[in-house]
């Protein structure tokens, strides 16, 4: 887990990190309107999330909690719930903007919310799963497990927080004031995207 290897793991993570999703979204919508603080409280609040699962999978919780579906399929129903109340929200503020709320308010309801958007996805533990049984051999000890761990969270935090410093830039925070109703919309579609897709997917697990 070395050198080239490690290098296209890492990669490979980061690439799925940063595609849409619920938690890119949430982010860049946040930094857009609450600044770089706010987005980057919400990013910390995911990749809490993720570090939750990841060290879950390192100590071999997830083959418990792959043996019980009806985890998942509690998860699966939790998750689509929050995402589509993410998505009433963000359609309700297309049709009735709100000013934003002061951070010092707000800062910790963003960590709250960018942690229970990862807590509740029930395919973060799955993709810890398999990054772990693709990137490591099958007898790796503690020490191989707990590196990778790190190296991937570290690119989390690198992608997520990348996501809160570039959307939070004044050019793009004034764009988003311009069309406001606009992202509002779209973000209330693609959560309600991701809900759906949350009931509808066949986890393989």
């Amino acid at each position: 887990m070395i050198g080239v290897h490690l290098g296209l793991i890492l990669l490979g993570w980061m690439v799925a990190s940063g595609s849409p999703g619920p938690a890119t979204l949430a982010i860049s919508g946040t930094a857009m309107l609450h600044g770089r603080r706010a987005g980057l409280a919400i990013a910390a609040g995911v990749v809490c999330g993720s570090a939750i699962w990841g060290i879950a999978a390192g100590l071999g919780l997830n083959a418990m909690m792959l043996a019980n579906v009806w985890v998942f399929e509690a998860m699966r129903y939790i998750g689509a719930a929050y995402l589509l109340l993410l998505a009433v929200k963000s359609l309700k503020s297309a049709v009735r903007p709100k000013p934003a709320a002061p951070l010092a308010a707000a800062g910790h309801r963003l960590f709250l919310k960018g942690l229970l958007i990862h807590l509740t996805n029930p395919k973060a533990i799955l993709s810890w799963s398999a990054i772990y049984v693709i990137a490591l051999p099958l007898d790796a000890g503690s020490a191989q497990i707990w590196t990778l761990f790190a190296c991937l969270i570290a690119t989390s935090i690198t992608v997520f927080s990348g996501y809160g410093l570039l959307f939070s830039v004044p050019r793009i925070a004034r764009g988003y004031g311009r069309l406001r109703r606009w992202f509002d919309a779209s973000f209330g579609l693609l959560f309600g995207a991701a809900s759906a897709e949350i009931l509808t997917a066949r986890l393989r697990v």
